[in-house]
């Protein structure tokens, strides 16, 4: 398995998670009438995994793990 393939399974995988997370937070949003807490912290693990993600794509980036595709 070469690392690019890895790398980019890591990013589809964390995409993946980021919208889950999107998802179960507006679950709570619509379903959690209580002032809970259930939400926030759903939304934060999002923003934590977006930056993430981006830190993830530019160190990437760097190693020549991924390219761009110049059309």
């Amino acid at each position: 398995m070469d690392i690019s393939f890895a790398f980019k399974l890591l990013v589809i995988f964390i995409l993946v998670v980021i919208l889950i997370s999107l998802t179960g937070g507006l679950h709570f949003l619509i379903k959690d009438k209580d002032s809970s807490t259930k939400m926030a912290r759903s939304l934060t693990v999002r923003i934590v995994l977006s930056v993430l993600l981006f830190i993830l794509l530019f160190f990437g980036y760097l190693m020549g793990w991924i390219t761009p595709n110049f059309i």
